[in-house]
């Protein structure tokens, strides 16, 4: 499986997922559509989008988010972060996987980015 993402006329090819092992990496996924073009929205809307996109990739791969150990979470103003916080419970329930958030890293053409590492219970 592969994965796109189109802006400012450049398109971007890269494996959607890798495994390794017993580990699934999943590219970065933000908000972007089955032909990889940039779906703007809200912060909760592209987060809603770029998770999907994560749990359409993991369900190629044989998983759930429920498999994920690890979350890279990149939200492009800091002032959203309450609503990521908030958001990110409807996504991820105890254990809650490991996670590192970092801001104002994305350009003006999207809001969030997210990546993870599932593990395959093998």
């Amino acid at each position: 499986m592969t994965g796109t993402m189109n802006r400012d006329g450049n398109t971007a090819k890269f494996a959607a997922f890798v495994r390794a092992g017993d580990f699934v990496f999943v590219s970065g996924q933000a908000s972007v559509d089955e032909d990889g073009s940039i779906v703007p929205g809200t912060f909760a809307e592209e987060m809603h989008r770029s998770l999907g996109n994560v749990i359409r990739v993991l369900a190629a791969a044989g998983l759930e988010l429920s498999d994920v150990v690890k979350v890279g979470a990149y939200v492009r103003d800091a002032g959203d972060l309450a609503e990521f916080n908030r958001l990110y419970t409807e996504y991820f329930t105890h254990p809650l996987p490991a996670r590192t958030t970092v801001t104002g890293c994305l350009p003006e053409s999207i809001r969030f980015e997210v990546d993870v590492v599932a593990h395959t219970g093998g």
